[in-house]
């Protein structure tokens, strides 16, 4: 038995592997996973939601590169390793775009690339402002080159971070949303197809209502009484996607527990549950994994287009859909990247998503 199901796991295994499309997807996802949890250590600007601003460089094309001069923030407060991977760590220096520098007798002479709001260019910066306390001076520390990969946005943040912690956004939405759907959906999927009758009659009123409802419009409902935020997108989202989930498990349940070996459990006595959740379920949840694929994909999509309106995740988090909305004027106004960016990667995640789910529906399917 135990070599016969792993002839089969094998099998799958090779399957997949012939598959360049669906081997290339999970490779691609594998790395936006990857990038995603690592998001803080590989971004640029490492600040909290990647929102450090300079106007004075605002939407500048990719690879600009800039000097800046880093003066000490001794006002920022110190975070743990574990808070700075999870959500960034303050800015301990304030980083100032300038144009020129001079080392003078007591500090160091800059000129801003953009004047202040009193008309202010050069400033002066004693060498005690420059280093912290019991450090030693050195003028590479304080002029430093920067160079923007993907280019800052109308703000002036480095484009590259936000991507980054953008991706962490969509994927989180999508994992919880996922998972959501798959509890309440295998749940009310499985009770409606195992006892049927009265129960299956109102799971099925309840599915049948849901569908009817448009997704979009759905999602903005829950999401307007939720109100307007992070985790109330992870939650809107979820609500709306465990429909088919439910379908799909209901069909699989009234097929499987027609089967011999359900009886022979009934007969020794099993309990109800353990029918279900022993011998039903990890029989019936081959369709319920290539739906889960889809449905991150739906996830993603259904995210971007909430911060897209604006009632997704909120500012300063950023957002792939968010981001596509701060700078779709720009598309006619010369600089089109800066929407075209986000926009390219949320497509590229979400067909990586479906090629995943296509790949394991062949693979998957017993009667190839």
């Amino acid at each position: 038995m135990h070599a016969k199901a792993k002839e089969q796991s094998d099998s799958w295994v090779l399957k997949f592997i012939k598959n360049p499309l669906g081997l290339l997807s999970f490779i691609l996802l594998l790395l936006a996973t990857f990038l995603a949890l690592f998001a803080y250590v590989l971004a640029p600007d490492d600040s909290p939601n990647a929102n450090n601003m300079h106007l004075s460089i605002a939407a500048k094309p990719p690879g600009f590169k800039v000097l800046m001069c880093v003066v000490p923030n001794l006002k920022a407060p110190e975070v743990s390793q574990w808070a700075a991977f999870l959500y960034g760590k303050p800015k301990g220096v304030l980083e100032l775009p300038i144009t020129q520098y001079k080392e003078v007798a007591n500090g160091v002479e800059v000129t801003l690339l953009q004047a202040t709001a009193d008309g202010t260019q050069k400033r002066f910066y004693a060498f005690n402002e420059l280093v912290p306390p019991g450090e030693k001076f050195q003028l590479d520390q304080v002029i430093k080159p920067y160079k923007f990969w993907l280019g800052t946005d109308k703000y002036g943040r480095d484009l590259l971070s936000r991507m980054l912690i953008g991706l962490r956004v969509s994927l989180s939405v999508g994992f919880i949303a996922v998972l959501i759907s798959l509890l309440i959906g295998i749940s009310l999927g499985a009770i409606s197809g195992y006892f049927g009758g009265r129960t299956d009659q109102i799971i099925m009123w309840l599915i049948n209502v849901t569908w009817s409802i448009p997704t979009l419009l759905l999602v903005i409902a829950i999401t307007l009484a939720l109100g307007k935020g992070f985790w109330q997108v992870f939650i809107a989202v979820g609500l709306t996607m465990w429909v088919e989930v439910a379908r799909v498990v209901r069909g699989q349940v009234m097929s499987v527990k027609q089967r011999q070996y359900i009886t022979a459990a009934r007969a020794l006595g099993y309990s109800d549950l353990r029918i279900i959740w022993r011998h039903i379920l990890p029989n019936a949840l081959t369709p319920v994994i290539i739906i889960s694929a889809a449905n991150f994909a739906s996830a993603i999509l259904i995210e971007s287009g909430l911060s897209f309106l604006g009632i997704g995740a909120q500012p300063p988090i950023p957002s792939w859909g968010s981001i596509i909305k701060d700078h779709y004027a720009y598309i006619v106004l010369g600089k089109p990247y800066l929407a075209l960016v986000p926009g390219f990667a949320i497509m590229i995640l979400v067909m990586a998503f479906m090629l995943l789910g296509n790949t394991l529906r062949d693979v998957l399917d017993v009667k190839q």
